[in-house]
This record gives structure tokens, C-alpha cells and sequence, in this order.
């Protein structure tokens, strides 16, 4: 490996540990729910509200982060980002009524928003020409720090209180560090090649019409609903499932979380060198439509099975959105940011509102109810076999 090669791994890696602790600090959300719902006496509809707050202002802001980014590069920007995510986490140790938990973890969104279209363009950039591959250890960073959260939360927060989520904002000044040397590779790239483009995204010429790509752009609008609402679910109300149904104590239920994401991060490698091998139109066929049996049965089984099944359709289900990505990259080349932020905006957008609406509905009837109904979402997978193949 030379070292030009070497740098853009090791860039690669750090994206990915940026990535990492940023997810964390996200994940750091959903987890205090238990303790927040009880501390402020909040309904399970203002607990979809904080998750649809916290995922709205990323969602929104990420397409047009992206659009401007591939426009007018601004090597620094992952660096302000991380500064909001800092502040939100602040205010969030403090805050003591519904509204400023709102304002916090929309602060929190707003880094987000700007995180993830950058770092996954410099990802893109960094990748030697796997670019699912790239993609999947970049969005693996994001899985684990999703999968620490509910366990540090469990062995921090809950043992001390919401007081002691500042701990997590020194752990932003670490992220700004690493954020640093990254900015500092990117602007280098800009000064050599001139904007975000690579050689890679000149290999992306399909044969495809516009009513194809239109038309694929619809399937894999269908795709994100169907994966992304049935997760929202899980990872806003896993642990509440676990604790009304078989009685487990809020921490034994974060580490349920915790294996969950864990298997979403396995899935993710999974998915994205398989992509790269054997195409992406396969994977994405496969990872939504193959999880729905485990959906299926998820909501009928006891507590073992219960997990075992959570592992394998969250391992399942994720080894879709690399694909996805990657999939949407090539259907618009020359757009990896725009697209990047779109698709990862379209992601936490249906997630909140999902979350918010399932939250609704488990006040109306119960979190099992909730989870029996959501088990069928995996079935609109079918949806794949009308993507186009992008390459001749």
C-alpha cells in the first residue's frame, strides 16, 4: 500500500470514528427516554414529538447541506456542525421542562445535518473505488456509537442522572479533534482536484432513461419508508416493548438495544462488500423483503427468542442502506453530496415521524399492539424487483 493509499484509509477510518461519536451522541437520545418520561411526566406522543424534533431539523437541513457542499465545498464545515451537536448536549444535561428538551435535541439535529452529507462525500472520496465497501465502514462507525449510547447511558445516566450527559459533551471536544485532521485532508483534496469529485464518479455513466430513474428513485423512496418506519420503532420503543411484556429493568432492556445495533452494524459490512462484488440491486432485493419472516415472528416469541429475532432482522434489514446509497450515487452522478444528504435526510425524517406516530398509536393501544402492526412494513420489500440494473 503506498501513502497516498494510506492516507485515505486512515482518512476513511477517522471519518468513520467521527461518524461514530456523533451517532452516539444521538443515540444518547432515545436512551434517556425512560428516565425523562418519568422525570417530566411526558405521554408517549411527546416522546415520538422530542425523537421527530431531534430527526426533522436533520432531515431537512441535510439535502440542502448537501446541495450547497457539491457546489461550494467548505472544508471546514464538519468542525461547525460538531460545535452545534456540543452545544445541544450542554443544554440537554440541563434541561428540566418539554420545550427545552426540544430546542436541545433539535441543536443535536442541526450537527447531524451537516455531518452526514460531508462525511459521506470525503468517505466517497477516500475509497479507492469500493465504494460500498467505503460506505459501509463510514456508516458502521454510526451503527457502533448507536449501539454504545444505550450502554453508556445505562452505566452513566441512569446511575447519576441527566446531569451527567455533559460527560458525553467532553467526548464532543474529542470528535472536534478528529474532525480537525479530516477537514485538513479534504482541503488538500480540494486544492489538487478542484471541487468534491473523484475519478470514481466519472465511472458512473448508466444506460437509463429518465422515466427509469424516476422510477427507481420511487422504489427506493418505498424502501426507506419500509425499513426506516419499521426501525424507528424499534429503536424508539425496543425497550419499553421489553420491559410491559416481560418485565425486564430499564438497564437489561438498553442492553437489548444495545445488541440490536450491534447486529445492524454487522449487517452494514455485510451488505456493502457483497454490493461491491455481486451488485446492489441484490442486496437491497434481499436485506428488507428477507427480514420480514423474523418480523413476523418477533411479536409472538418469548424473551429469548425475542432478542435472537431483533439480532437477525436488525443484522438483516441494515445491510440494505449502503446499497441503497451507493444505488442512488450512481442513478445521479455528480451529486454524492445532494444525494448522500438526501437519502440520510429521508432516513431520519421517516424515522421521526414514525416514531411520533407509533408513539401515538401506543398510547391509543399498547406497545405490543404496536409492534404486531409493524411487523408487515419488511413485506414492501418486494417493491426491489422493479429497480432497474443501472449497469449494461
Amino acid at each position: 500500500m503506498n501513502t497516498k493509499s494510506k492516507a485515505a484509509t486512515s482518512v476513511l477510518l477517522m471519518v468513520s470514528m467521527g461518524h461514530l461519536l456523533n451517532d452516539m451522541f444521538q443515540s444518547v437520545i432515545p436512551s434517556i427516554y425512560p428516565m425523562i418520561k418519568e422525570a417530566l411526566g411526558l405521554s408517549f406522543m411527546q416522546i415520538g414529538a422530542i425523537t421527530l424534533t431531534n430527526q426533522i431539523t436533520s432531515s431537512l437541513l441535510q439535502p440542502l447541506v448537501g446541495y450547497f457542499s457539491d457546489r461550494h465545498p467548505k472544508p471546514y464545515a464538519l468542525v461547525v456542525g460538531m460545535c452545534f451537536t456540543l452545544a445541544g448536549l450542554m443544554l440537554l444535561s440541563m434541561a428540566n421542562s418539554f420545550p427545552l428538551v426540544l430546542l436541545s435535541v433539535a441543536f443535536v439535529g442541526v450537527g447531524s445535518s451537516v455531518l452526514h452529507p460531508e462525511s459521506s462525500k470525503i468517505a466517497r472520496m477516500a475509497s479507492g473505488g469500493a465504494k460500498g465497501m467505503a460506505q459501509s465502514v463510514f456508516q458502521v462507525g454510526g451503527n457502533v456509537g448507536r449501539a454504545i449510547g444505550p450502554v453508556a447511558v445505562a452505566l452513566v445516566v441512569v446511575p447519576h442522572g441527566q446531569g451527567s450527559i455533559r460527560w458525553f459533551a467532553l467526548l464532543a471536544v474529542v470528535a472536534l479533534w478528529v474532525l480537525t485532521r479530516i477537514c485538513r485532508w479534504y482541503r488538500r483534496q480540494l486544492e489538487l482536484y478542484g471541487r468534491s469529485k473523484s475519478k470514481f464518479d466519472l465511472e458512473n455513466v448508466s444506460h437509463l432513461s429518465r422515466r427509469q430513474i424516476v422510477v427507481a428513485l420511487v422504489v427506493l423512496l418505498v424502501l426507506m419508508f419500509s425499513k426506516d418506519f419499521y426501525t424507528a420503532n424499534i429503536q424508539s420503543y425496543l425497550t419499553f416493548y421489553m420491559i410491559e411484556k416481560f418485565g425486564l429493568s430499564v438497564t437489561a432492556s438498553q442492553y437489548v438495544l444495545f445488541a440490536f445495533l450491534v447486529s445492524t452494524a454487522v449487517g452494514l459490512l455485510i451488505g456493502g462488500e457483497v454490493g461491491d462484488r455481486y451488485g446492489r440491486k441484490y442486496v437491497i432485493w434481499f436485506s428488507i423483503l428477507g427480514s420480514s419472516p423474523f418480523a413476523l415472528l418477533l411479536p409472538y416469541c418469548n424473551v429469548a427468542w425475542t432478542i435472537v429475532l431483533a439480532i437477525l432482522v436488525g443484522m438483516v434489514m441494515s445491510s440494505a442502506m449502503s446499497a441503497i446509497l451507493v444505488y442512488g450515487t450512481e442513478l445521479l452522478p455528480g451529486n454524492v453530496g445532494m444525494i448522500s444528504g438526501a437519502f440520510f435526510g429521508l432516513s431520519f425524517g421517516l424515522g421521526g415521524i414514525g416514531s411520533a406516530l407509533f408513539g401515538w398509536l401506543a398510547d391509543l393501544t399498547s406497545i405490543q399492539y404496536v409492534f404486531q402492526l409493524t411487523a408487515f412494513l419488511p413485506l414492501l420489500g418486494a417493491a426491489a424487483y422493479f429497480l432497474p440494473n443501472i449497469k449494461e
